[in-house]
């Protein structure tokens, strides 16, 4: 055990579960009407909590089990069964690196709900997120960080260069997203701005502030590499927000602060898989193309195909996570063949368990609330309880 590397993880663990609990929380609750702001406020809350069971129950052994098929771990560290204080993970306490990933198994489920928020039904909630993080988040941790597939050389020469999540993270929760808005359909009313725009923006902030504990937390050491992956996220997130508010400027001559602050978190989403292998210089193209690319992206989402992803997850989280996944190719750092059929396969995959979990899970439960809870908002009419004093 490194004792530096260790305290360093347990840093970048708690900087983690910030992104979720409050950053993620507030960045959506903020976007959303305040009729249903605490309802994505209970949406990220208890995505968190069951995960983090689920996790122990399952995740971390289907994810980083000593299974051989490459497909999955298997089951053999099932509620963590051999993993003691005295267990190690490179130069880890293995219990320190089932908590850092537990932080990850917490938020990639919880992006999702940006997709889904006014109109879901939470019952839905729990038991789509608890299923598609055991059956298809676990399974492709497993293929790119727990020696499966896709990092063994079964299918490519080389192995795909995912560093902290852009197809483990950001693919999958990117396009379940934007299957569940098709499954879910329009909102009654999609014109209504985002209520706090002050919410959005200390979201975002603190999503900046853990994301470099996401990135600079996958190197798994406290050095160098490390250190150059936080930099690298820095200088990505603030030149996408720079591009993103300069193209709102010139398409609509205003630059808005939820646009700036959404620049931010595509600039994030665009860097990750990247940010262990590249250069300063690196980070500020991929940040200033995704201020534009994910910016137009959303406008091909809403107004060409009309789907009605309320929080723009996939344009944010899904094209920047491909795109950033595609960079380290162009870049000549990564295979071609490796990167691309990576994205295709874990696409595919995602897809179809996405598509048949919703099949499933609407046969239990209601997918979708009626129309009266809609109008009246799912804070009161679900929870009991509302945000403000008068809604809107």
């Amino acid at each position: 055990m490194n004792g530096a590397d260790t305290a360093w993880i347990m840093v970048a663990t708690a900087l983690v579960l910030l992104m979720t609990l409050p950053g993620l929380a507030l960045f959506y609750g903020g976007l959303v009407r305040a009729r249903n702001v605490l309802s994505v406020f209970m949406h990220c809350y208890a995505i968190a909590c069951l995960m983090s069971v689920l996790w122990y129950v399952a995740g971390y052994s289907i994810a980083f089990g000593g299974g051989t098929s490459g497909f999955w771990g298997g089951l053999d560290k099932a509620f963590l069964a051999g993993v003691t204080t005295d267990s190690l993970s490179g130069t880890l306490p293995e219990i320190l690196f089932f908590a850092f990933q537990m932080t990850f198994a917490i938020i990639t489920p919880a992006l999702i709900v940006g997709a889904y928020v006014e109109r879901i039904g939470f019952g839905f909630v729990l038991l789509f997120s608890s299923l598609w993080m055991l059956l298809c988040y676990a399974p492709v941790v497993h293929w790119v960080w727990g020696g499966g597939m896709l990092a063994n050389g079964m299918f490519f020469e080389a192995a795909v260069m995912d560093f902290a999540g852009g197809i483990v993270v950001h693919e999958t929760a990117g396009i379940a997203a934007l299957i569940l808005a098709i499954f879910l359909g329009t909102r009654k009313d999609p014109s209504k701005p985002p209520h706090n725009p002050g919410m959005v923006m200390i979201g975002a902030a603190l999503l900046w502030v853990g994301w470099f504990g996401f990135n600079g937390g996958s190197q798994l050491a406290a050095d160098g590499g490390a250190a150059m992956a936080i930099a690298v996220t820095h200088l990505s997130a603030a030149a996408a927000s720079l591009t993103w508010a300069l193209w709102e400027r010139i398409k609509f001559g205003k630059a808005s602060l939820v646009g700036l602050v959404t620049g931010t978190i595509a600039g994030l989403a665009s860097v990750t898989p990247a940010s262990g292998f590249i250069e300063p210089w690196h980070a500020l193209v991929i940040g200033a193309v995704a201020g534009v690319l994910c910016q137009e992206a959303v406008v091909l989402i809403r107004n060409v195909f009309k789907i009605d992803d309320t929080l723009d997850v996939f344009a944010v989280h899904g094209v920047g996570g491909i795109f950033g996944t595609i960079m380290i190719a162009v870049f000549g750092i990564g295979s071609w063949a490796a990167q691309l059929g990576s994205l295709v396969i874990v696409g595919v995959f995602t897809t179809v368990v996405t598509v048949v979990l919703i099949v499933l899970c609407k046969a239990v439960t209601h997918l979708r609330v009626d129309a009266e809870t809609e109008t009246t908002g799912l804070d009161l009419t679900v929870h009991g309880e509302r945000a403000y004093d008068i809604t809107s």
